[in-house]
């Protein structure tokens, strides 16, 4: 079958090269084992049936697939420190009124529930008498988490205004 060169479709599957020239099976190799960290598991993933405990081993051996494992780990870290950086900011900012609108709703059905920020709750209770109990992650934990994570932008003047209100110091009257 022959494909006019203007025409969308490939006339035979095509191997496609990502960046460093890795074909598709050895990206999904990397990407596999960044994930799992199991090299037979990951070939057998990646589409190598036959002896991936060998393909696999031989796959690790090579530079440009230990760079690929390399740079998506790194990447991989990167995003995981952006995403508590996200949770934190969430925590220390975040909006409590769905939180509250547990208290005085009532019965709430799983929907209404899945549609509500309920993020910032760390614990919720129910005891014998009937009433529920919620406990929030500290404000003030996350904020300090943020000032370690690294300067999140406006992070310190924010506990600099918090200190000059306090009086600077964290006595009591």
């Amino acid at each position: 079958m022959t494909v006019r060169p203007d025409s969308p479709v490939p006339s035979k599957p095509e191997v496609r090269f990502i960046g460093n020239k890795l074909k598709n099976r050895e990206r999904d190799f990397c990407i596999c084992f960044a994930e799992t960290g199991d090299a037979d598991l990951s070939a057998r993933l990646a589409g190598y049936k036959i002896n991936s405990r060998l393909r696999g081993a031989r796959l690790l051996s090579r530079d440009d697939i230990q760079n690929e494992i390399l740079r998506l780990c790194k990447t991989r870290e990167k995003l995981a420190r952006s995403l508590a950086t996200s949770g934190y900011w969430r925590l220390a900012f975040g909006d409590t009124s769905d939180a509250a609108s547990l208290l005085y709703n009532g019965e709430l059905s799983a929907a209404e529930l899945k549609s509500m920020d309920l993020f910032m709750i760390s614990e919720i209770k129910k005891p014998k008498d009937g009433s529920i109990e919620i406990k929030f992650f500290d404000r003030l934990k996350a904020l300090e988490k943020l000032e370690s994570l690294g300067g999140e932008s406006g992070v310190k003047n924010l506990f600099d205004a918090i200190g000059r209100a306090d009086g600077g110091g964290g006595g009591g009257d």
